[in-house]
């Protein structure tokens, strides 16, 4: 039910108590002046024929009958004469007043009250007396006709003229109303005209500013969706683009190995092979034989040192911890005086191969940080896996400052940072007093998702082979 039509309903109501109040009103003062008058009448008539024995006594039931015959008809009163056996001998003519009319009978059972008749008794024969409302009934009634039609010709013209005026009144609802089924549906920019008056003023301004807050929200959750997407779409190619980048690696770590490896150590061989042929015989050509093993042995130890560099192959063959290690084992070599700590708990083996490079890397970039700006002489490498999450702690006790790791120029977090993210894990920062850096990286850990593919890899294994 429309607003409209509630406050129509309403008013109608106090229109109708108001005409029925005003009705009762005129009804109740007719009652009243029914009453009096016929009581009235009723008591004058009594008391006239009450003294009028001596008719009787002169002429008897004769000169009575002759007498009420010439008085006629007693307003608002029925005169009836009976006989000493009962029989009617008189009775008084009906009235000529508004004579084949009379009121409704709701009505004159609501203004006139029966009164009991009187009985005037004679020596022989009884005359009844009946008091009459009929007529001033009907004088009520003809009065109160007009005063009906007056309220229900105002009750229709006041309905009428309230339902239009409310309707111009609700018409800034009907448009806020619009305005809001419009935005429901999508239009935002949905915008209402000044309204008339001054709460219409209120509405339409407020209603405009809520629309435009509802349009920029929008607006703004639309760009961060969006923003949101390239930002998993970056993520997706960033993995995709250090997947492919540690497939690189691993080639060309294996290429070293295999080829250049096999190389150095041809020419190490060769080099041993001539300085012991000619051992004694030619010290000139067994220095040379010499020197060329030892530029062999530098050329092999930076080879291996490259090929660690681009790819461990100690992840490929021996899984994370044992690379772990072998990491830290290169950097006791460089740095003996360093004191370099990896604690390691939980399940690391036969983790997914990305999520073991990650761990790897951020590890290698995070120790390398420490090792060469922060001046740091000691490191501990924590490393704790459990069913769902992998966890990395690096602590150092350098000078190293977060403002300086967070510099625009420094690319070493980014891509820690990154690394993390791709793979929907966290990555924290935070300084240690009283010098320090704390890094911790948390990663998400499927174990069905590794071990289906450590099955697929073995199956690829074995078909290779």
């Amino acid at each position: 039910m429309s607003l409209r039509l509630q406050i129509n309903l309403i008013v109608t109501a106090l229109m109708l108590v108001f005409a029925s109040v005003l009705v009762g009103l005129q009804i109740d003062d007719t009652r009243r002046s029914v009453y009096e008058e016929v009581m009235g009448a009723n008591v004058v008539a009594s008391q006239l024929l009450s003294r009028v024995n001596w008719v009787y006594d002169a002429s008897g039931l004769v000169g009575m009958t002759d007498y009420l015959t010439r008085v006629g008809r007693v307003r608002a009163n029925e005169i009836t004469l009976y006989g000493g056996q009962g029989e009617l001998i008189y009775r008084s003519p009906p009235s000529t007043y508004k004579v084949g009319r009379e009121a409704p009978q709701w009505y004159a059972r609501l203004v006139s009250s029966p009164l009991t008749p009187k009985d005037i008794t004679l020596p022989i024969g009884r005359i009844v007396l009946q008091a009459d409302p009929s007529r001033a009934t009907l004088d009520g009634w003809d009065n109160l006709r007009p005063l009906l039609w007056m309220v229900f010709a105002g009750f229709v013209l006041g309905n009428g003229l309230v339902y239009a005026l409310l309707g111009r009144a609700t018409r800034p609802l009907r448009l806020v109303v619009h305005g809001l089924r419009r935005m429901e549906q999508g239009a935002y920019d949905t915008r209402l005209p000044a309204l008339s008056g001054h709460e219409g003023r209120q509405i339409s301004h407020a209603f405009n500013r809520m629309a435009q807050s509802v349009q920029d929200a929008a607006l703004a959750r639309r760009q961060a969706l969006e923003a949101t997407q390239a930002l998993a779409q970056n993520r997706e190619f960033t993995q995709i683009i250090q997947a492919r980048i540690e497939q690189e690696r691993g080639a060309i770590a294996r290429e070293l190995h295999d080829e250049l490896g096999q190389q150095v150590t041809a020419i190490k061989s060769a080099g041993l092979a001539i300085a012991r042929r000619v051992a004694g015989n030619d010290a000139l050509i067994e220095r040379s034989a010499r020197l060329v093993m030892d530029c062999a042995d530098q050329i092999y130890d930076g080879v291996h040192r490259l090929i660690s560099q681009l790819r461990p192959l100690a992840l490929d063959r021996f899984g994370l911890p044992d690379a772990l290690q072998d990491l830290l084992g290169d950097w006791r070599v460089y740095h003996p005086d360093m004191g370099l700590k990896l604690s390691t708990s939980g399940e690391l083996d036969g983790l997914e191969g990305a999520l073991a490079t990650a761990v790897y890397r951020i590890m290698q970039e995070a120790v390398n940080n420490a090792l060469r700006h922060a001046q740091a002489s000691r490191i501990d490498v924590t490393v704790v896996a459990t069913a769902t999450s992998l966890q990395l702690d690096v602590v150092d006790n350098g000078r190293g400052r977060l403002e300086d790791l967070q510099a625009t120029d420094h690319f070493g977090v980014p891509g820690m940072r990154e690394r993390a993210q791709a793979l929907g894990g966290s990555f924290e920062l935070k300084q240690v007093e009283p010098a320090g850096i704390h890094i911790r990286v948390r990663l998400p850990v499927n174990r069905d998702v590794n071990r289906q593919q450590e099955k697929g890899g073995s199956n690829e294994s074995h078909a290779g082979g």
